[in-house]
């Protein structure tokens, strides 16, 4: 059934451009995939919200396996994120205009549950491909700094009319430069804090150490 879908899929991004992210884009994507039309459309019962959530799934899929063929494991964290964001648009591509439409769909305010479910997917793909094996709060962490940094370089990209998008790749490497850096800034203020003596402890030095005694009672 997924080489059905794939089929239909790529098929009807072809007339996204043209049609938009609608029905009548798919209707035209499963007559160029030379089926039927309710076998085509029966593929996808849940119309065009369910193509979104399947593309994207989809890509994310192509992603991985461009990922597994770099063998990126040798790589630092940082590059090994670098790849798969840069491995996720180059798979989009072909189709940067037919996903300029699909952003647009996302954007309704019906499908903003279907936006943040499917670009959680997308970096918790990547940070799996990446090798992240992390179980506590830094798995969420590491995924909401991603989505940021991943989704402000698709809207980059969007408008990137440089050469091979090398305007794109450069702020990749800024975004992740200065994501990489939160960890140390935090660790750093955090032992900056740790410096600084709390109301308590002034509170006690000035009292003497005696619990409960004010100091116009001393």
């Amino acid at each position: 059934m997924s080489a059905l879908k794939d089929k239909i899929l790529l098929a009807t991004l072809a007339h996204v451009p043209f049609d938009g992210w609608s029905r009548a884009a798919l209707k035209l994507g499963v007559l160029d995939a030379g089926l039927e039309r309710d076998l085509g459309l029966g593929a996808f019962p849940g119309g065009m919200v369910e193509v979104a959530a399947y593309c994207s799934a989809y890509f994310d899929r192509r992603m991985v396996e461009e990922l597994e063929r770099q063998n990126i494991t040798e790589m630092k964290v940082s590059d090994r994120v670098a790849a798969a964001v840069r491995a996720r648009l180059e798979e989009l591509a072909p189709h940067r205009e037919a996903c300029r439409r699909l952003l647009s769909f996302l954007a309704l305010p019906p499908n903003a549950g279907l936006a943040a479910s499917c670009t959680w997917k997308t970096v918790n793909a990547m940070w799996y491909a990446a090798g992240d094996t992390a179980t506590d709060f830094n798995f969420y962490t590491k995924r909401a700094l991603l989505a940021s940094v991943y989704v402000s370089t698709v809207l980059y990209w969007l408008g990137d009319d440089s050469e091979d998008f090398a305007d794109t790749w450069e702020f990749l490497d800024r975004r992740i430069a200065g994501v990489m850096r939160i960890p140390k800034i935090k660790a750093r203020v955090a032992e900056a804090l740790a410096r600084i003596p709390s109301p308590f402890r002034i509170w006690r030095g000035l009292s003497g150490g005696r619990r409960g005694t004010k100091p116009s009672e001393r």
